[in-house]
This record gives structure tokens, sequence and C-alpha cells, in this order.
């Protein structure tokens, strides 16, 4: 078959493929000499998985970029989130926790923090899928090379990859003996160490082993705690058996295990509200949001994050004939227990926010691979995933949340009200007494969520060459997901139960709004005199007249509630548990995704290629403190009086994504010089939003969201020492419909968090020094200037039905908040013929920092707050190679 064309980004240490053609088995030997060493600007031929079966990049008719072993050493990418330093079109974030990342590819993705939420960017380790953020930010120990597959995958990747994949795949073990260690040290006391070694143990068995730790102090000092945050302390460790007794059947063995105990993750305070000013009269702190990235933040208890994952897997390659049957068999575990002061001030206002959880996940993959004629090859396959997630948290109001409400309620009644008089005065009208239970420390959520979700895929594609150097690609995905949930919530917030609307409240609505228009009218209503002169003087009697008249009509007008205001500060309202007598807690989806593509080799210089894809993604759940049922679902939950106080609408779980892209391309390799150019438009319809309120997580469909994009790339080789690349994206999204955001309509806006721009810039030199290479290499990764977020949607103006009356505040409060990267790396390496390496090094040199993401500050309303990018590091590394 002729090769058929590609788009990828290659980065220095990431190679475009020859067009020369050579065997798999041939192109296979020269990838392990690849990542055992072997300079990766030279073009040879990789081999990629991209298609679940081994072919050299340049016959992958695919947008899959290629990072090699090589490019992560002298790159010093210790995670993913190092990873999209080098791929324009991916973006990484981390939130709440070390536990939750968030991938993005072409601006498409989701995922973190909630963990009901399955990604829409998949991410596979080996051939196993990672289901969970929890699962996949972790050290890359032994890696071969690392593959993002841009736009939707669904056809063989099934249910989890709508938006892309990232596929990284480790070192076989070798049945020649052989090993590395690496031991750096970098700022903030960072030592990192790693070690591999590979052999044979008999003649037909093979073995690895790979472990290593990295520590290093946090890089911001916590004035409220003493301690720092955003530290490293993990380790990991990761076997392998391969066995090879020379028939048709090979084994590979997989077992891995890694620890993370972290304090993380900073948050900083950008804009302080009417609340900072209540936090400071009780001794709290918060930095000035003009000093957001001075590295410091207020706490008053350290973050923890303890976290365990683990797991094994069994591929099993049997050869019949002209066909390969293939099976991988897996098991992964994570465990993730987490606490944290989410307030993030130095008062004691919320404590903890525990929370543990717990994923198990089992999948098996079962696919054949044949030539069926000359110029027919076909793929077959299964794929079944059985996962449970486990979630319990707890969240509290502090020592010092009363009396912080007190002045909160002083503020917000100009004076007119405190804690006590609420107290007092609700209990009367309800026959009970609330002395000392409004805002009581130790009051409010006790969580337990269950998730259990089984899937099935059967897949499929044939490639046709239909004629010499064009190859026809169709290929199709059956998908059946279920999933079953259970969220069992206990509130115990006294205040946020109150219904402000109960009929019973009439006299004291009726009295505040008798109380507003007096005090309108410059008379002081907590002055009896000055009342009674209002209301006798014969000049103003037909005005007081008429607001009494106004009182008694509106005191049970929802719209004119005088308690309005307070409900700002029902942080924990009662929680609506399901399954229940309307909602069954249970989604059913299916769908058919497929791919068509045209590849067609104009010359050997010059490839074209087009295709059409779809994709889709299941449901995803909303396990979190905001799950709620939705409009319908309420009022028949009200009708029924089986209604929690309180209830608002909102979402119990997404909908399917489904994305379509359409896209063309052409590749040229000169040579000495190759390029490529790719044009698509994607489009996912029921897009899956996920926005932090404060409290819990807005999960959200969005009706259609569309990006033009164009991604250009080249790698240049000039002489047989200097490699140059350059890269870029353009992305134009749109938001073409999503009325019921969390933060209103937002149709026809640009979405935040996607740059326009992406562009990187890198060159790397090799010159014979003495008995070894010098090699200098630098980066530069440029994003274009974007806002951070859609809106904020605390700030909404809301209906006591928890519907949006007036978004505009919400998009508002978010617009002056943007962010523009300039992510300068580089480094110097000195490359010993006998395999020693001494390299110094140094990532984000330029010290560039913005803000990942901002939301509503905790419990502190009219406040923003935000996650920082990483400072500058540096440091040296020696390595050792056998």
């Amino acid at each position: 078959m002729s090769s058929a064309a590609t788009a990828a980004l290659l980065v220095p240490g990431a190679a475009f493929a020859q067009d020369e053609a050579q065997p798999v088995e041939q192109a296979a030997a020269s990838a392990d000499d690849y990542a055992a060493g072997e300079d990766s600007s030279t073009g040879n031929q990789i081999v990629v998985t991209a298609t679940k079966r081994e072919q050299t990049l340049q016959d992958v008719p695919v947008a899959v970029t290629v990072t090699t072993a090589e490019t992560i050493e002298r790159g010093q990418i210790r995670d993913l989130r190092d990873l999209q330093t080098v791929v324009p079109s991916l973006i990484v974030g981390q939130r709440q926790s070390v536990a939750n990342t968030n991938f993005f590819i072409r601006g498409f993705g989701n995922g973190a923090n909630n963990a009901g939420i399955e990604p829409s960017v998949g991410v596979f380790v080996d051939g196993v899928y990672r289901s969970r953020t929890a699962a996949q930010i972790t050290d890359l120990p032994d890696v071969q090379r690392i593959e993002v597959l841009r736009g939707p995958q669904s056809t063989l990747f099934g249910k989890n990859a709508s938006a892309g994949v990232i596929s990284i795949t480790t070192q076989r073990p070798a049945f020649d003996f052989g090993g590395s260690a690496e031991l750096t040290y970098g700022n903030y006391d960072a030592v990192i160490g790693k070690a591999y070694v590979t052999g044979p143990i008999s003649q037909d068995t093979a073995f690895s082993l790979a472990a290593g730790f990295n520590k290093r102090d946090g890089f911001y000092r916590d004035l409220g705690t003493g301690d720092r945050t955003n530290e490293r302390d993990r380790w990991f460790t990761r076997g392998q058996l391969y066995f090879d007794p020379g028939t048709d059947i090979t084994v590979r063995l997989i077992g891995d295990y890694d620890r993370i105990d972290e304090n993380c993750c900073a948050v900083v305070n950008i804009q302080s509200g009417p609340a900072t000013l209540a936090l400071q009269a009780l001794g709290g702190r918060v930095n000035a949001p003009a000093d957001r990235f001075g590295n410091v933040v207020y706490n008053n208890f350290n973050s923890t994050n303890d976290i365990e994952n683990y797991g094994g897997s069994a591929q099993v390659d049997w050869q019949l004939g002209g066909a390969t049957v293939t099976s991988i068999t897996a098991y992964r575990g994570t465990d993730a227990v987490s606490d944290q002061d989410p307030d993030f001030t130095s008062a004691d206002l919320v404590y903890p926010n525990f929370g543990d959880l717990k994923i198990g996940t089992f999948t098996q993959e079962l696919r054949l691979t044949s030539e069926l004629s000359q110029g027919v090859d076909l793929l077959l396959g299964a794929f079944y995933i059985n996962e449970r997630v486990d979630q319990q948290n707890l969240l509290r109001y502090g020592t010092q949340f009363r009396p912080y409400a007190n002045i909160l309620i002083n503020q917000a009644s100009g004076g007119a009200l405190n804690v006590n008089t609420l107290e007092q005065t609700f209990g009367a009208l309800d026959g009970r007494s609330y002395a000392g239970q409004f805002f009581a420390a130790g009051q409010g959520f006790t969580e337990e969520y269950t998730l259990k979700s089984n899937a099935l895929s059967l897949f499929g594609q044939v490639d046709f060459e239909v004629a010499d150097g064009l190859v026809l690609t169709l290929g199709g995905n059956w998908t059946k997901d279920r999933k079953r949930f259970r969220a069992d919530v206990e509130a115990t917030d006294v205040f946020s139960a109150l219904n402000f609307n109960a009929p019973q409240y009439a006299p004291f609505r009726r009295q505040l709004l008798l109380a507003g228009a007096l005090q309108q009218a410059g008379v002081n209503p907590a002055d009896p005199a000055a009342v009674f002169a209002f209301a006798t003087n014969p000049a103003t009697a037909a005005t007081f007249a008429a607001f009494q008249a106004f009182a008694a009509g509106n005191a049970n007008n929802p719209a004119a509630n005088p308690l309005n205001p307070l409900r700002a500060l029902q942080f924990l309202p009662p929680f609506q548990n399901i399954p229940n007598a309307v909602e069954d807690g249970a989604t059913s989806d299916s769908d058919f995704s497929y791919t068509a593509r045209l590849a067609y080799d104009l010359n050997d210089q010059f490839n074209i290629y087009a295709s059409y894809a779809t994709g889709f993604k299941a449901s995803s759940i909303n396990l979190s403190r905001d799950s709620r049922p939705t409009a319908a679902d309420r009022l028949e939950l009200i009708s029924r009086g089986l209604a929690v106080p309180n209830l608002t609408s909102g979402s119990r779980f997404a909908s399917p994504e489904e994305s379509r892209v359409i896209e063309a391309g052409v590749k040229a390799n000169l040579g000495w010089l190759s390029a490529n150019l790719a044009v698509f438009d994607q489009v996912i319809k029921g897009f899956q939003s996920n926005i932090f309120t404060g409290a819990g997580f807005a999960l959200i469909n969005a009706g259609k969201q569309s990006t033009f994009g164009v991604e250009f790339e080249s790698l240049a080789t000039i002489g047989e020492a200097l490699t140059l690349n350059f890269g870029a994206t353009y992305l134009d999204p749109t938001y073409d419909s999503f009325v019921a955001s969390a933060v209103g309509d937002i149709s026809g806006r640009r979405p935040a968090g996607i740059p326009k721009w992406s562009v990187i810039v890198g060159a790397q030199y090799q010159a014979q020094v003495g008995p070894g290479t010098l090699v200098p290499r630098v980066s530069y990764l440029f994003q274009s200037d974007v806002q951070v977020e859609d809106g904020l949607p605390r700030f909404a103006v809301r209906g006591p039905d928890g519907s949006i009356v007036n978004p505009a505040p919400a998009l508002a409060a978010a617009e002056p908040f943007r962010r523009e990267v300039n992510n300068l790396t580089a480094s110097l390496g000195y490359e010993l013929d006998y395999g020693l390496t001494l390299e110094v090094w140094g990532r984000n040199l330029l010290d560039d920092r913005n803000l990942e993401s901002i939301f509503d500050s905790v419990a502190q309303p009219g406040g923003v707050s935000a996650y920082p990018s990483e400072p500058r590091t540096y440091g040296l590394t020696g390595r050792f190679k056998w």
C-alpha cells in the first residue's frame, strides 16, 4: 500500500517520516533504536499506533503529533502538563487538586474537578484507557513516544475520544541488557531521580523495571499556615515482562504503582468584594489583588492530596497466518483523598472540604488486523469498559462563619438586621427556636455519590487502495453506554433551608417593605417618633398610606421580596437526593460514529488528504453538591410534595456530545524541509460544559459549538547539526447556540480560554566537542490574549427558582480577566560518547505569569479567585545510559 497523508506537528526531537517505505518490522527496530538515544531530527521512520496498528508516521492519514523520548528528555517534560509546551494544539490545566487535570485539543475538552465527567480527550498508556483525570497526571517513566491525535477519534477509540486522544507508548522490555539512571537538582530544592533497567531473564523472556521520585518545595508561601504550597512529593514504580517464545504468540505484562502526597493547589484573590472587608474585620487575610503573582497565599489549614494510582495489564498478540489478533486486558484503580481550606483565606470560614474518591476500572479490548488482499487492509475490534466511582465529601462551616455572616447581613440590610434578629424573627413566625442555629460551626454537607457504568464498542476500519497512490479509508463504531448513579447528601445548614417566600413570613416581609420605603423617603424606620410624625403629617400622610398599601400588596410577591438579598448567604441549601420517585438516576446512550478519508500521493514529495469524521461521548454525571433536577422534574417534585426547601433547577447529568470534523490538508517532504498545512471545521453538538459555581459544578449541554481552524507545521534540517521548527495553530471558535449556560445566554460569543493563535518556535544544534556532543536547545510557546472564563455564575441575577433573570453582570464580571502565554524553555547538554549526559535547563525562563482559571470566591459574594500559573524553574540534570 502506498503512503497516505498526515498532518503532524514536529518539534525538536519529533520527526517527519521519510517517503521511502520500509517494512513494519524494520521500522519498529528503528523506533526502538531511536528511543535508546538516536538523534530524532534525522527524519527516520517513526512507528505509531494512531490507527491501532503499527504503521510509520508517513502512512497514517490522521492529524497526529508525535513527541519522542529525546524531546521529553531534552525538554525536561516531567508530566502531561508540560507536554503543551511542544504541542500548540494542546492545552493542559490543573485545578482544585493534583488529581484534577484538564486537556483541550483544538479548543475542545472538559472533565476536571467533577469525577462524574469522562474527559472529551481520551488518555491511553500502552493501549490502556485512563478514564479520569485523577489517573492521568503522573511523571512520565520509560516513555518511547507520545502521540496527540487531533479531532474526533471515536471510530477506533469509542465514546472516550470526541475531541482527541493522547496515546503514550512506553519502552517494551529488550533482550539486550541496558538501562539508564537520571538525577536532577533544581530551584525550590527540587530533587528528581529516575532509573530504568531492562534485559533478558531467559531466551524467550525479557523484563524491565522503572522507578523514580520527584520532590520539590512549594512555589507559594502560605502566610496563614506558615508553610508552602504547590510542592512536589511523588514516586512511581513500574515493571514489565515480555514473553516471545518464538511461536505465533507474544505476551506483554505491565504493572505499575504511583503515589502522590502533596500540599496543593494555590488559589489567589484577584478581586475583592464587600465580603473581603467582613473577613478582614475578623482578622482574616487574603492577598491584595494587585499582588496576585507575588507567590503568597493565605489559608488557615494546609491542603491534603494523597493519591494512589495502580494497575496492571496483559497484552497478547497472536499471529494467525495473514492476520493478527490482539487482546489487551487491564484493571486500574485510583484512590484520592483530598482536604482543603475552601475559602482560601486565613479566617476559619469553611473547613474542611474533604473528599475521598475511589475509581475502579476494568477494560477489555480485542481486535483483529489483516491484509485481505493486495491493497485492502482490515481492522475489526471490540472494547468493553466497566467502572465504578465512589465519592465521599464533607463541607462544614468553620468557627468564624457565624460572626462573618452577621457582618454580611448587617451590610446587606443597611444595619437593620443581624443574625440574632433573624433567628428571633423567623423562630417566632415558625413557632420554634432558632437561637444559635444560623451559620453554626459544623453545619454543612455530608455527601456520598456512586456511579456505575458499562459500555461496549464494536468498531471496524478498512483501507482500499482504489488506484495507484489513492487510498480510501472507511470506518465505523457502534457504542452502547449505560450508567446508574446515586447521590445521598445530608444538608444541615439551617439558614439555607429557610424559604423566604413562605406564607408565615408575610408580616416580616411587609414590615421590611414599609421600612425600605420610609428609608428612601428619608425617614428612619427605627425611630417610632419619626415614623409617627411622617404618618400623621397632612403633607405626608397620603404618601405613608401609599407606602402601607405597597407593602401589603407585595408582601407575597416573590419578585419584590425584601429578603431576596439574603439568598446570597444561603450557601449550602438542602439537597434533593437521587434516585427518587421522579428521577431514576440512570442514563442509556447509543451511537454510531464513522470516518471517511481519501489520501493521495501526488508524487514522492507531496501528499494531499481529505476526511470527514464524527465523534461521540456518552452522558456525563454531575457528582457534586450542585446537582439539581431539571426544570420539569423540579416542578413535578414540588407538585407531588417531594421537593426539599429552596429547590432550584439545574442538571443531574449532561446528555451525550456529538462531534464532527471536516478536514483537508497537504503535506510536503523535500528532504531537508518538511511542512504540513491542515484546514478543518469542527462542530460539537451538546458540548458538556462544566463550570464551578462557588460551591459545586454546573454541568450543562451547550446547543452547538463550532471551530474553524488552520494548523501549519514545519521542520527544517540544515546540514547535519541544526534543526529548526515552526508550528502555528489558528482557532476561531463560536458558541453557535448556548442559551442555558451557567451564566445565561452566551450564544454567538467566542468561548473563553481558547486562544486565536498558538505558536511554537524551536531550534536545536548538535556539535561534536571532544569526546561528546554539545546540544543547545530552545523552544518558545506563544498563546494570544484570550478571556479566561465565559462568566462568573454568582454575579448573575436569579429568580427564586434559580433561573437567570439577568446574565449581564455575570458576563461583565469575567471580562477583565485575560491571559497571554509567553513560555520560553531552553537547555544546554553535553552528551559524552560513553553514555553520560550533563544538562543545564530552564522552563518558563521569562517567568511569564498568568491566570489559568478564575471562579467565584467561595462564600465571599462579589469576590473572584484564580489558579495562577507556575513560576520559572531551572536546574541541572545528570543522566547515564548503558
